[in-house]
This record gives C-alpha cells, structure tokens and sequence, in this order.
C-alpha cells in the first residue's frame, strides 16, 4: 500500500492520502492526490526521501 503523509516539522500528522496499491511509484501517488499543485499554490515547499 502507498500512504501519502504531510506532516509539520514536529512530525505531527496533518494529512494522510488514501491507499493506493504498494506498486504506485511515489511521485505517481503525490501527482495522482494533487499534492504538488495544492503544496505550490499555498507556497510550501516539499520534502521527500529518495527510497
């Protein structure tokens, strides 16, 4: 399963994505919920490992 999660600097959970399946490659799942266009529209910058 892939979860995409936002948290703030504290680690605190602000949002979680629903499932998609464990193969969905993660900058696939971030495009497929919006995530890069809502994080630059509120001006936020984004953060991701490279695993």
């Amino acid at each position: 399963m892939n979860v995409q999660v936002l948290a703030d600097s504290f680690g605190r959970i602000s949002w979680a994505s629903p499932g998609l399946p464990g193969a969905t490659q993660d900058l696939t799942a971030t495009r497929a919920h919006g995530l890069v266009e809502a994080l630059g529209e509120a001006g936020l910058e984004c953060w991701a490992d490279c695993a």
